[in-house]
């Protein structure tokens, strides 16, 4: 039987920590984030159209007043970067070195960015001014900051209406802090935690993130930084742009972790396919998604790096510092996970159904167990990718005849076409979500028959391959059964397959 890594490797791993990671986090004003809104807001103060530039030249202007207001307080000066190749995660890591990581301004950086903005149009045909979508350039600031809760974050504001605001902290940071408040010792290495004392308390702590403080906090800041909600009269909304959540194996030395590694990394590049990364992220592949489907694999400063990609939502795997294991899931748009939330319908009329997640940010509590189960998935297909050598054993088991009382049932013949192409039917990915029936498997198995199939079935049931769900006709794979067949196709696809090539 197929143990996880993390029971597998239970002495050799200091701990298992699952945390949020980077987020991004967008801010709009309601009634001035699209044209029509701003359009209404002018004609409510008897703006005129044309004059829109003229209406938000003096809040740009206070933008930058204050921007020089906070610098004087903190006693630092604005830096101007017009250099793409220059990272400003370094500049501000530079200046950290010298000012300590006390709570304050750190740095604030500016930068010539392009923005959304509007263009004052008059429709010929229809009579009417109004302001259409456009985009262009204006001057933006980065506010860094250490905020005594979240740790390291900045602030990005446009000189420019409508005054869209990106905000990023970092969920292993704001953790930290959690833990010296908590009194639990720990060594951070980057956003890495490489030992944690008491690591079930401080994954408590972890699921603890509440979204109404980290509310609180970026109005504080918007407020700060940027001073126009008093002109629309409008506070911020603030929705998730980019978020990653990670789970950590914490191992106790390089040693332990890097012979793993290699051998994850390098099967993980050969053996994940289209389906499988869509399984991971708790989805089916259609015609239409299979295109936005790819894995890579990238070397990075710290090591290497295998990422499987499903549009805009990633499932990636990296050592950290030789010793933290990180499979971490990745999304630009949290609406593409679904889960049960109360919907509001045209009529006013609310249930409770299967829905897109929203882009609030309230929506983390609910994204956390999302996220937390793609990686889990994920580690359940790395544990048997690794465990090839104990899949290869209960092979032998499994291909032995066995009893079924008077009769004699027959072992598995991986090698036998329509065996094969069985066995790779059950392992589907959509059947480990919903299980699977004899119909379901009748389309990708069309030359059994009916009663041919079911007595495969019950054959697998019986060699201990698939389980039943009581009292359905609906069953399972086992953990047997899916280390026998991920080891007989790796045998067959990578051993015998080459060798019987290479030997022609």
């Amino acid at each position: 039987m197929t143990q996880s890594l993390t029971e597998r490797y239970r002495d050799r791993l200091a701990g298992v920590l699952s945390c949020y990671d980077r987020i991004v986090i967008t801010g709009t004003l309601p009634g001035a984030c699209y044209a029509q809104g701003m359009t209404s807001f002018l004609y409510s103060r008897g703006i005129r159209i044309f004059d829109y530039a003229r209406f938000a030249e003096p809040l740009r202007e206070r933008i930058r007043a204050r921007a020089q207001e906070a610098c004087a307080e903190a006693g630092i000066e604005i830096e101007h970067i017009n250099k793409p190749h220059i990272r400003k995660e370094e500049v501000v890591a530079k200046v950290l070195a010298r000012r300590g990581e006390h709570p304050g301004l750190v740095h604030v950086i500016s930068a010539m960015e392009s923005c959304a903005s509007y263009k004052p149009w008059h429709d010929k045909n229809s009579g009417k001014t109004y302001l259409r979508p456009d985009s262009g350039k204006c001057l933006h600031y980065y506010f860094y900051f250490i905020d005594e809760a979240l740790g390291l974050c900045y602030l990005r504001v446009p000189t420019w209406c409508p005054f869209r605001l990106q905000f990023y902290c970092n969920g292993h940071s704001w953790l930290a802090r959690k833990l010296t408040s908590a009194g639990i010792d720990f060594s951070l290495a980057d956003n890495a935690f490489v030992r944690v004392a008491d690591i079930e308390r401080a994954q408590a702590l972890a699921d603890a993130m509440k979204p109404d403080e980290l509310h609180r906090r970026l109005d504080r800041y918007a407020k700060r930084f940027c001073p126009v909600r008093d002109v629309f009269g409008q506070a911020y909304h603030w929705s998730l742009m980019q978020v990653e959540y990670s789970t950590d194996l914490i191992f106790r030395s390089e040693a332990a972790l890097k012979p793993l590694y290699e051998q994850l990394s390098r099967e993980a590049v050969l053996s994940v396919k289209a389906d499988q990364v869509a399984h991971f992220l708790g989805k089916k592949v259609t015609p239409q998604l299979a295109q936005e489907l790819d894995t890579r694999f990238t070397t990075r400063i710290e090591g290497t790096c295998i990422k499987h990609r499903f549009g805009k939502i990633g499932v990636k795997m990296y050592d950290k510092f030789g010793c933290v294991l990180r499979l971490e899931t990745t999304t630009n748009d949290v609406s593409f996970f679904k889960h049960h939330r109360k919907v509001e319908h045209r009529d006013r009329h609310a249930t409770r159904e299967l829905a897109p997640m929203k882009k609030t940010i309230y929506s983390l509590i609910d994204l956390r167990e999302i996220l937390l189960g793609c990686n889990r998935r994920y580690l359940e297909f790395l544990s048997a990718l690794e465990d090839t050598s104990g899949g290869a054993r209960d092979l032998v088991r499994l291909s032995e005849p066995h009893k079924d009382g008077e009769r004699s049932i027959k072992g598995l013949n991986f090698f036998q076409r329509t065996e094969q192409r069985l066995l790779r039917a059950l392992q589907r990915p959509e059947f480990n979500i919903h299980g699977m029936r004899r119909a379901d498997l009748q389309r990708h198995v069309a030359e059994l028959s009916r009663s041919a199939l079911s007595r495969q079935l019950h054959r697998l049931h019986l060699l201990g391959l698939i389980k039943r769900v009581a009292h359905t006709y609906r069953y399972y794979l086992t953990r047997l059964g899916r280390a026998a067949i991920a080891a007989a196709c790796s045998l067959t696809q990578f051993n015998i397959v080459p060798a019987l090539a290479f030997a022609k």
